[in-house]
């Protein structure tokens, strides 16, 4: 016998609705598991054994939380459009790139730091046929920065320390991974980069004329959240947190663990002189912490460098990028009593 139209109708919307419902349920705000979504570490580190050995997975399991690696490009300020669409929750950077984010206010906000090493793996590179030989050299180059993050704090850092006008050196803005491919083929003068991309391009002849260490830098390591995960689940933040701690203490105790993790041959592997580079820093590597009052005034001396510069259009201060996780995951504990 045929279905009335009524019961056709009824059947549509209870179907619509068991759909809505499974769709919803793998989000943050439901009933069902939360799941974290953090940058996808690669080929290394302490996330990459995390993400190999599940340490993560289980470690949140009993607050109903699990994490998704979630592909990215080198660097915290290119993305800012995965926070922004909700896509990245956490990821690691520096306190330039927050800044610059917050700027553009994007939801995002530190809550552990650690001090830097190898900061003389970051710095300012020079073409070969550009005949810049020092920073004061600059003047009337093309640099290519990433823009409101680490590349442009060091670029305006060294300049302000050997004398040289920032209006006369044009800062290009590019991410890494453009910058990269720009460098190589004469299209800048001078690159302000960091991490792996500054080695490489320094091994394939980059002159250096400056460091992060040798221009003091602070701006320092962090880990960063975006803020309506903190405000709804501090205790998956907390916990995070936490286990990244572990995982960073037994890299210092065995660095050669936390490389090649995945790969141990091929376009991801590292060897020889990069290999012994990676394991020197993974032995040296410092454990995030919760930020003090040191942390608090280098974070300011970044904010008003870019502030001065018109980098950003506002000041910021400390308390708009630091969260207070402890004092955020006792009120979330108090409340679930």
């Amino acid at each position: 016998m045929p279905r009335s139209r009524n019961s056709r109708l009824t059947l549509a919307l209870i179907a619509l609705l068991a759909l809505t419902t499974a769709c919803a349920g793998a989000g943050p705000d439901t009933g069902g598991t939360f799941t974290l979504k953090v940058t996808d570490p690669g080929n290394a580190g302490p996330l990459a054994v995390g993400k190999r050995d599940g340490t993560f997975d289980k470690a949140l399991a009993p607050l109903g939380a699990r994490v998704e690696w979630v592909p990215s490009t080198p660097g915290f300020s290119s993305n800012l459009k995965l926070f922004n669409t909700k896509q990245l929750d956490v990821s690691g950077g520096a306190y330039s790139p927050v800044i610059g984010a917050l700027s553009k206010d994007v939801g995002v906000r530190i809550v552990a730091v650690a001090d830097p090493v190898g900061k003389d793996q970051n710095g300012i590179l020079a073409t070969p046929k550009s005949g810049i030989k020092s920073v004061r050299d600059l003047a009337g180059k093309r640099i290519a920065v990433n823009p409101a993050g680490k590349g442009e704090y060091i670029t305006l850092l060294a300049l302000a320390q050997a004398g040289v006008p920032v209006d006369q050196v044009e800062r290009v803005p590019l991410q890494q991974a453009d910058a990269t491919s720009a460098f190589a083929t004469g299209q800048i003068d001078a690159w302000a980069s960091f991490n792996e991309p500054y080695q490489e391009a320094k091994a394939n002849g980059g002159v250096e004329i400056a460091t992060e260490e040798s221009i003091g830098s602070v701006d320092n390591t962090i880990v960063a959240f975006r803020t309506d995960v903190l405000d709804s689940r501090p205790d998956v933040a907390a916990k995070y947190l936490e286990t990244l701690q572990q995982l960073t203490r037994q890299q210092r105790e065995n660095p050669a663990a936390f490389e090649n993790v995945f790969d141990k041959s091929g376009p991801r592997a590292l060897s020889g002189d990069r290999l012994r580079r990676a394991l020197a820093l993974g032995g040296q590597a410092t454990v995030p912490r919760y930020p003090g009052e040191k942390d608090l005034r280098d974070l300011e001396s970044v904010a008003d460098l870019f502030s001065a510069n018109k980098v950003t259009q506002r000041k910021i201060t400390a308390a708009d990028v630091v969260y207070d996780l402890p004092a955020k995951l006792a009120e979330h504990q108090k409340a679930a009593k």
